[in-house]
């Protein structure tokens, strides 16, 4: 139905008051979804707050600086009692560990780099739990990712934070046109995440202060291998350090010990050049060293494609962009070829280092703060 032009939008895009308007908010416990809760509160939407717990509370009580814990349950609620909308607790357990955990582990053992984050956006956050706030009647679902939707000529777009400290496009890349059009991102604006904290303090929340979580959610202290061993015994088979004619230099405690372009905890000396890891063979139970020049890559490639331009993606030969195949690194300029409708060749126009297989690539406009998807890597060098 197409609106008048007199017709005013309310701050999520609805033809409509905010009263009228229903919006579940996936709220983690922590202060930036509890402030995306709170500013649409006190605007006067129709707010519905949903927590998921997604693991153990037994082992996630006790543990700081991660989501989803039974700590950030607790704090989720108060927001909501103190706000005044309704909250629910959603048991994801075993959800979550169908979905993220089981690859998680799988994909390390088989000499992967896998990013928990961007599954459990995609086949949790974005999937089951969208589908949640549906059935709860909501216009939309609200989180506190920094990240910008925009509506252009084709509809909702993806576009990078106004805080390139605090993007999380990286981990959103695989989010559908669909979805896109159904979320809402109201903290991708704002300047800095101290801009968040004082939103935080302005509507008095008790998380205003409460640090940030660091590790992924069910790995503590970041310790993947501890968790993999738990999850899969006897994965930690011991085998050899070899070079790259594999001549034996040392053993290992087990491939899962290891991530492309490790330098430090090799636990072989006497050499004349720094080493590093460039490839883990799971088959042969062998990490492979060899100098630095070896981690560099200029061909990736990507599969599982997920594209959010404005013309099919194998429409073209080739795709001009930047791609980031790190979250901590800034996107490159590089030529995405097609290979299929969800398969391509990345050629980078400067060789990275350490890129993996289980990494994702983010594509990015050069031109604009849009992002066109990505894909997984998936093959090693």
């Amino acid at each position: 139905m197409a609106l008048d032009s007199d017709t005013k939008l309310n701050s999520l895009g609805f033809a409509k008051p905010p009263s009228e308007t229903r919006v579940v908010v996936a709220m983690s416990g922590g202060v930036d979804s509890s402030v995306v809760a709170a500013k649409l509160a006190d605007e006067g939407y129709d707010v519905v707050g949903v927590t998921l717990q997604l693991y153990d509370h037994g082992a996630a009580l006790a543990k700081k600086g991660a989501c989803c814990a039974g700590i950030d349950i607790h704090d989720a609620r108060r927001v909501a009692e103190e706000k005044g909308f309704p909250h629910y607790v959603l048991d994801y357990e075993n959800i979550f560990q169908d979905a993220v955990v089981d690859e998680f582990a799988d994909s390390y053992l088989a000499g992967a780099t896998p990013v928990p984050c961007i599954r459990c956006n995609e086949r949790v956050k974005f999937k089951d739990l969208l589908e949640t706030a549906k059935d709860l009647d909501a216009d939309c679902m609200a989180t506190g990712h920094y990240i910008q939707r925009m509506v252009g000529a084709g509809g909702a777009e993806l576009h990078s934070a106004e805080d390139a400290q605090r993007d999380q496009s990286y981990f959103l890349f695989s989010t559908t046109p669909e979805q896109l059009e159904y979320l809402r991102f109201p903290l991708g604006h704002l300047p800095n995440k101290d801009a968040t904290r004082a939103l935080a303090a302005e509507y008095g929340l008790a998380v205003a202060d409460k640090p940030d979580s660091q590790d992924i959610c069910f790995v503590p202290n970041g310790d993947y291998a501890s968790v993999i061993e738990k999850l899969r015994p006897g994965a930690a088979e011991p085998g050899d350090i070899v070079d790259p004619d594999r001549k034996v230099l040392g053993q290992h405690g087990g491939v899962l010990h290891y991530t492309i372009g490790q330098r430090r905890g090799l636990g072989i000396g006497g050499l004349s050049e720094p080493l590093y890891v460039v490839k883990l063979d799971v088959d042969a139970k062998q990490v492979v060293v060899g100098p630095k020049e070896m981690l560099s890559t200029r061909i990736i490639p990507v599969r599982e494609i997920n594209w959010l331009g404005d013309e099919p993606f194998d429409s073209r030969a080739e795709w001009h962009v930047a791609v980031k195949v790190r979250s901590t690194r800034p996107p490159r300029e590089a030529i995405i070829r097609p290979t299929g409708p969800d398969t391509a060749e990345v050629e980078l126009l400067t060789p990275e280092e350490g890129v993996s297989p289980g990494q994702a690539c983010v594509f990015y406009d050069t031109e604009s703060s849009r992002i066109f998807g990505g894909g997984w890597i998936w093959r090693g060098y």
